[in-house]
């Protein structure tokens, strides 16, 4: 699947991708360049007490992370519960998938009367200083910066955000988000230690956007602080280049892929434009006039991604978009749009390449056991990432992911009991002991999507999980599956005419 992008249609996207690319390749450039990072990318989020969600106000009651529907744009990871695996299993490695924090919309809507949702947002005021290492450009080799937003008519305003980009609260919540990893595998199951010694225990990995990298770099900080970092250790995060990116369906590489994604969207629009069409008395006054549709102007998308955006930052939307009854049918709709990606095909070439890449990991933690270091694996990426991983798994509850949702897969291993040393052994039977093969542990996967246990449909047989604990699947098992799903030959399958035979 693609990073979505919903004020534009899907065939328009490979063009954003590549200027997205190109824009975040500037801002990583080499260092013997212009190497670029925010002053206080170790430094917490500003404090609630400072929460730009005040700036706007509200004339009607929000829950704290500002949601008034039974599906709230953000879910926080949930140390607290975190269901501790059965007696005998032994935790190996973690790899987590969180969609980044909350960000403006990525398109201007509904900024005019009566829904008049700001045109500008005023919520980005942390992170916007910057120090380069620039060679020969100053005595001490360091240039400061301050990036603000210009707007058309040459006016600028420091704080505020470009669209799309990540906000204030974005950085509290993925904070907030490291914060609770660390409660889970520090603090209440000691799996990580407390302090990084070495950066080969941990994985940091985003795609290629501002607002994935910015939010790693938060849940970066709340996982491990400064001071819980031996002084010579700066952990990496790494960015792949758009034709290898994996952490989304990969449209860009991908052209087979793009094409299914378009006949998606187009088949969206077919079964559900009749009924969004009830609704355009109740919402077509806050869209200029315009209906609602699936491929209207603004998109059904568009709208709900604005109204989403606002919703999290406690910003007052129209009643209709308070309304349960409203709001399900046409986010019934974007979900059909972006999210229900389920033939075998569209599994194979989004997430394939993925959950393979994932499992090889998995394996080489197998079979290297204490000699692989790595224990914890963090990819910074999409709503979309997150839908595609749970619909390939056939477990997607057919509900847009919220900011800062995420997926774990832990890696857990049992030893078998030795069912041949008893206490009474003879010498014997001690020497024939050593001639009988040793039996490999077994080893299982677990899957959880905010904050629950997901019990695999691929892993439902018997033998293929742990006896009365079903969410624990089996690596052979899961690997099998995975395997499935792996293109044996990505290029080949990725033509527009698609695999053959």
């Amino acid at each position: 699947m693609i990073t979505r992008c919903p004020s534009r249609s899907r065939t328009s996207i490979k063009s954003s991708l590549i200027f997205a690319t190109f824009a975040v390749t500037l801002l990583l450039a080499a260092p013997a360049y212009s190497s670029i990072t925010p002053i206080d990318a170790c430094t917490p989020p500003p404090s609630t007490a400072h929460d730009p969600r005040t700036m706007f106000g509200s004339a009607r009651k929000h829950t704290e992370s500002g949601n008034i529907h039974d599906h709230p744009p953000r879910v926080p990871l949930d140390a607290e519960h975190y269901p501790i695996a059965p007696p005998g299993l032994a935790l190996e490695q973690i790899h987590v998938y969180v969609r980044h924090g909350e960000r403006t919309p990525v398109g201007v809507r509904l900024q005019h009367a009566p829904a008049s949702i700001p045109e500008h947002w005023m919520m980005c005021r942390t992170a916007r200083q910057f120090h380069a290492a620039v060679t020969n450009t100053t005595e001490d080799g360091l240039l400061r910066t301050r990036r603000i937003v210009e707007r058309a008519n040459g006016t600028a305003a420091p704080g505020e955000c470009l669209l799309g980009e990540l906000t204030d609260v974005g950085r509290q919540s993925t904070y907030n988000f490291g914060v609770s990893l660390r409660n889970i595998y520090i603090d209440r199951l000691g799996f990580l230690p407390d302090r990084l010694p070495k950066d080969d225990h941990v994985y940091f990995r985003s795609t290629n956007m501002p607002r994935t990298i910015e939010s790693l770099q938060q849940v970066m900080h709340g996982l491990y602080p400064t001071k819980k970092c031996d002084a010579d250790i700066i952990p990496n995060i790494l960015v792949r280049n758009g034709k290898d990116e994996n952490l989304l369906g990969n449209t860009f590489a991908c052209k087979r892929l793009e094409m299914l994604q378009v006949g998606f969207a187009q088949a969206a629009a077919k079964m559900y434009n009749p009924s969004l069409e009830p609704l355009d008395g109740r919402i077509s006054k806050y869209l200029g006039g315009h209906p609602v549709r699936v491929d209207g102007k603004p998109r059904a998308s568009g709208i709900m991604d604005t109204i989403r955006a606002a919703i999290a930052h406690g910003i007052p939307v129209p009643p209709e978009f308070e309304d349960k009854a409203i709001v399900d049918v046409i986010e019934r709709a974007v979900v059909s749009e972006w999210f229900a990606d389920k033939t075998e095909e569209v599994r194979r070439l989004g997430m394939g390449p993925l959950l393979d890449d994932m499992t090889r990991k998995m394996q080489h933690k197998v079979d290297k056991g204490a000699h692989d270091p790595l224990k914890i694996l963090v990819h910074s990426t999409h709503d979309t990432a997150l839908a595609a991983l749970c619909s390939t798994l056939d477990v997607f509850d057919e509900q847009w992911p919220a900011f800062t949702a995420s997926i774990t897969f832990e890696l857990f291993k049992k030893t078998p009991k030795d069912t041949h040393a008893a206490a009474d052994a003879s010498i014997s039977q001690a020497i024939l002991s050593n001639f009988r093969s040793k039996v490999a542990p077994e080893h299982y996967v677990r899957m959880r999507y905010q904050n629950k246990d997901m019990v695999l449909p691929i892993c439902a047989g018997k033998g293929k999980h742990l006896p009365g604990s079903p969410e624990f699947c089996t690596l052979t098992a899961f690997r099998e599956r995975v395997k499935e799903l792996t293109p044996s030959n990505f290029e080949a399958e990725c033509m527009p005419a698609g695999r053959s035979g």
